[in-house]
């Protein structure tokens, strides 16, 4: 079968790759020549639509991986011009759900397939696979339900349908809110720790002992224990905490629904405090945003 994919960031270069590595024919592309040198050589890599367009021999499935907003809703728009009826589009990225909808109905006019697809696993996904929620037609998603098999973790096998176009980005868009609750709380409490002078705590060896056996347990645990056993400090990073929108887009949808979330509202509150502040607990939040996801904001 062959790809493109489209977008060779830090997450979009690990899907390549894993489809490389596996039984695919993959076509790379991205605008950035300087990034594709630096990529693998297992498969070709373009710096120009139309030169991609062109390698394929059969239907054009293409999977975009390029930033939120007026960056991906062109391409699509762009895309669904060079493409024929029965190819198919799947949006990888964090794009709004609102949006997907709307993408969904372009390319439809085109006879163009659509499945927009809630992709988590930031710079681990390559070693441990991606977590998938995907929306759209269920038809179109069994047709390419190797691609899902291949990238997704080999608990979950292929992802989650979860529903009709949308669907998947916002089920990522809420998995996203509440991550930013979950991590707001373990950097709080972290920075309670650093601050009780009196008993000289060591912040690092307490984050290993929570790993295992406790309640709080979980993978952003490991990745700040991860950190903190190579500086306590957390020196190299920024208390200055950047956001990339599903937060918002979470508080949004709740003012729709009129659903209380007071602790994701709080979490993203904090995130527009830090630019502002210099807090030990906005450095944690960093930290554990590059852990996962390579983010340098």
């Amino acid at each position: 079968m062959e790809i493109g994919v489209v977008g060779l960031g830090k997450m979009g270069s690990q899907i390549a790759q894993k489809l490389s590595d596996s039984s695919f024919t993959v076509f790379g592309y991205d605008q950035d020549e300087e990034l594709s040198k630096n990529l693998s050589s297992s498969y070709e890599i373009d710096n120009n639509l139309s030169s991609l367009m062109g390698r394929f021999t059969s239907k054009k499935i293409i999977w975009l991986m390029v930033p939120s907003g007026d960056p991906t809703n062109d391409l699509i728009k762009e895309l669904s011009k060079r493409m024929n009826t029965g190819d198919i589009i799947i949006d990888g990225g964090n794009s709004y759900y609102k949006d997907s909808i709307n993408n969904s109905k372009i390319c439809s006019q085109k006879g163009i397939s659509f499945l927009d697809c809630g992709t988590s696993g930031g710079v681990w996904g390559l070693k441990n696979g991606f977590c998938l929620t995907i929306g759209g037609s269920e038809n179109t998603y069994k047709e390419v339900l190797e691609i899902f098999i291949t990238l997704s973790t080999a608990e979950t096998k292929g992802g989650l349908f979860v529903g009709e176009s949308g669907s998947g980005h916002f089920v990522k868009m809420i998995h996203n809110g509440i991550e930013y609750g979950m991590m707001q709380s373990i950097a709080e409490g972290l920075e309670i720790l650093k601050n009780k002078k009196e008993y000289n705590l060591k912040i690092d060896e307490i984050t290993q002992n929570w790993r295992t056996g406790s309640v709080v347990q979980s993978w952003l645990i490991d990745l700040i224990a991860g950190e903190l056993k190579k500086d306590s400090d957390l020196g190299k990073f920024s208390s200055e905490v950047g956001d990339s929108g599903e937060g918002r887009w979470t508080i949004k949808e709740s003012i729709d629904l009129a659903v209380p979330i007071p602790s994701i509202y709080a979490s993203i509150s904090q995130r527009f405090n830090s630019k502002n502040k210099n807090s030990y607990s906005g450095k944690i939040l960093s930290a554990m945003r590059n852990a996962f996801g390579g983010h340098t904001d």
